[in-house]
């Protein structure tokens, strides 16, 4: 295998890593019942603040956390609207999403061309040696690394303890939720702090480390493939994974095809992760029974407390 397509799948990884990290976020939010479109806008604000801190500060953990704290700041207005207000989900999505396009337009627009540092990689000793896994699978920066037990964890969380227990019936049903005694407000408001943390940290990779120079847009839809991830995986955390490693592989599959001497034009290749997150949404969609078992019943639908 050419050095060309090694390259191409170590960083499929990486590409991936933004998209998982988004829609682990927007699993656990959706799981609760809440519907959160405005994670594209999280992920631009995340963007727009890690990269403002690493340039700052030169510290690729600031950005991270700064990142984070952005997103989780601009998912407490969204969670103050829907869960407080009882505003409809799908509408304050969008609006809360185009707020957050704004407010990364303002931070960066003095950053704009400018470039900074990316995160080092780590070299597993050994393992990095091995002939074509080593420089794909153990060369890689920590939270690509990270991002694997994050997967772990959510999945562990979800099915594994009393409160993804509880976050699941809350996503069922929060009426009866709240007849056994538990806080489906305060619930769901956790589960889209928990998603705007996690948007907020994928915006700050993919400025900081994935593509480590400030552009207005950079986010480039991610956010709404996120979004499609979790109806692609069927609300399971592997199957998001699975997906989210795909969707990266995907989106170098330009440099892939150049790397066999294949000349396609870039404008086509641009097209390609967003066509064929269009398709296999249509053919996953045709699936009606699993989506029915695996979507929560509530999704989308504004609960009112009980008075």
């Amino acid at each position: 295998m050419s050095e060309a397509l090694i390259f191409v799948l170590a960083g499929a990884f990486a590409t991936a890593t933004p998209l998982l990290l988004a829609a682990l976020g927007e699993l656990i939010s959706e799981k609760s019942g809440v519907l959160n479109l405005s994670v594209e806008g999280m992920m631009a604000v995340g963007a727009a603040t890690g990269f403002v801190l690493v340039e700052s500060t030169g510290s690729h953990s600031f950005a991270m956390l700064g990142g984070a704290v952005a997103g989780m700041l601009l998912s407490c207005l969204f969670a103050l609207l829907v869960l407080r207000l009882l505003a409809n989900q799908i509408a304050t999505g969008l609006a809360i999403g185009l707020l957050g396009l704004g407010v990364s337009a303002l931070l960066g627009q003095y950053n704009e061309g400018a470039t900074t540092s990316t995160m080092a990689k780590l070299d597993i000793p050994v393992l990095s040696k091995i002939p074509l896994l080593g420089p794909i699978l153990f060369h890689q920066d920590i939270i690509v690394y990270l991002t694997f037990g994050f997967a772990a964890v959510v999945g562990w969380f979800m099915y594994r303890t009393k409160a993804g227990l509880m976050l699941r019936v809350v996503g069922e049903n929060p009426q009866a939720a709240h007849s056994l005694g538990l806080h489906p407000t305060a619930i769901r408001f956790a589960a889209i702090l928990f998603g705007g943390a996690m948007a907020g940290l994928a915006g700050a990779y993919a400025s900081t480390v994935l593509t480590p120079l400030w552009s207005q847009g950079m986010i480039a839809g991610r956010g709404w493939i996120a979004i499609a991830l979790v109806v692609f995986g069927s609300w399971r955390p592997a199957r998001v994974m699975a997906g989210a490693y795909f969707f990266g592989a995907v989106q170098l599959l330009d440099l892939a095809v150049q790397s066999v001497g294949i000349t396609i034009p870039s404008q086509v290749m641009t097209c390609v992760p967003y066509v064929s997150t269009i398709v296999i949404l249509a053919i996953v969609s045709r699936d009606t029974i699993r989506i029915r078992l695996n979507a929560p019943m509530s999704l989308g639908e504004t609960y009112q407390p009980a008075t």
